[in-house]
């Protein structure tokens, strides 16, 4: 499925059921994060993503998220301008997943 900009969007029931084969990057702020986050996902916010961008695989599908999906369309956006075709925006967020009943937890 396909968002705005035509960034690659999944729902929730989707990452659920993949999200051992994905890289789940969250882009909100530490304060957003220490208020709970997506078990296995690793912590990028927003403003240093260009500064490690280059660490991202390119070999991987990649889930950006961030509360509502808008900050995490932004990174998917930024990525694809760098030639990274395997972004994936998380639509509605990290709210979304909570309105689902996924479990919330804290990054490792």
């Amino acid at each position: 499925m396909f968002g705005a900009y035509g960034i690659k969007e999944v729902d929730v029931d989707f990452l659920h059921s993949r999200k051992d084969d994905i890289l789940l990057i969250d882009v909100r702020t530490e304060a957003e994060v220490s208020a709970g986050a997506i078990a296995g996902a690793i912590h990028i916010p927003l403003h240093l993503l260009p500064l490690k961008a280059h660490e991202i695989p390119q070999d991987k599908p990649v889930v950006i998220y961030c509360r509502s999906g808008a900050r995490s369309a932004q990174a998917c956006a930024f990525m694809q301008q760098k030639g990274y075709d395997n972004m994936h925006n998380l639509s509605g967020g990290i709210a979304a997943w909570a309105r689902a009943g996924k479990p919330i937890g804290q990054l490792s």
